[in-house]
């Protein structure tokens, strides 16, 4: 059964939201995209190459770019690998897409269907169009779509993703549509940044990073008990806090730091900030 979706934009806080998305052209998410044509909006994971801040100096900040993107996409293929296993007969989602460079990954791996959503119409035709540049337009489709009321099929997807969006909705809003489109069985995968509930409330690190993206960044519990009412079983959940900081490290190097550098790293390394992937099933 297909739903018929509510107005994309229900709320001023989601026209506000979209309006960011619209007019974002911010050179830490074109040049990284521009290395390869894979455009992500998340961070990276693992240790950076530190020959990269060697050699030649006029190129430094051309090899420290490339660095930057291989780490982004090294933490889209984490994400992916904690899909289980998904035959090319399935259909995945990606819920708030950005410029849709995982979903082309998806795809490119598993060979099947992935569609894509985001508030952003801006992000949605760049996306679509990279989609048909790279011939994959018949499988890799996205949808100017509001994740939390999408009008996609019920019971159609064997997986649906987050990466790095969550902390733009409420988590029980967003599960409850998850769990709609999920096949029974199927599995949800989220990377996120969470804030520490040991150590209360929102630092001061946190809150920068509220205040520069807009948004609204959930303690951790939140995720685990809004899982649980929406019936999402997690079977793995990895702290992925220290294998991103050499990406923050690497990245406050290079020309395209924007500032929020410094709270990141502030915030992984006092504690008060986790960088976490959960993978939970649809029961």
């Amino acid at each position: 059964m297909t739903t018929t979706p509510a107005p994309v934009l229900r709320t001023a806080y989601q026209k506000s939201v979209a309006d960011y998305w619209n007019a974002e052209k911010d050179p830490v998410n074109l040049r990284l995209g521009d290395v390869d044509g894979l455009y992500h909006h998340h961070y990276g994971i693992g240790d950076y190459d530190p020959s990269v801040l060697d050699g030649p100096e006029d190129t430094r900040d051309e090899r420290i770019i490339a660095e930057l993107h291989r780490l982004e996409s090294a933490q889209a293929d984490v994400l992916l690998d904690h899909l289980g296993p998904i035959a090319p007969g399935h259909r995945l989602l990606d819920a708030g897409c950005g410029r849709g460079g995982t979903s082309i990954m998806a795809n490119a791996r598993f060979g099947c269907q992935v569609d894509g959503v985001s508030i952003s119409e801006a992000q949605v035709e760049f996306a679509n169009g990279q989609a048909r540049k790279r011939s994959v337009d018949d499988k890799v489709r996205y949808h100017f779509r509001n994740m939390l009321d999408t009008g996609l099929p019920t019971g159609a997807f064997q997986g649906i993703w987050n990466n790095e969006s969550t902390m733009y909705v409420d988590l029980f809003d967003l599960f409850a549509e998850h769990a709609r489109q999920l096949a029974f069985g199927g599995r949800y995968v989220v990377i996120t940044g969470c804030y520490n509930d040991v150590t209360g409330g929102r630092s001061k690190a946190v809150s920068r990073i509220d205040e520069h993206y807009t948004c609204n960044i959930h303690p951790r519990s939140a995720y685990f008990k809004a899982m649980a009412a929406n019936g999402l079983v997690p079977m793995n959940v990895v702290d992925l806090t220290d294998a991103t900081i050499p990406y923050w490290e690497l990245r406050a190097k290079s020309s395209l730091a924007t500032g929020v550098e410094d709270p990141f790293l502030t915030a992984y390394k006092e504690g008060s900030f986790h960088y976490l992937l959960i993978a939970a099933d649809r029961v």
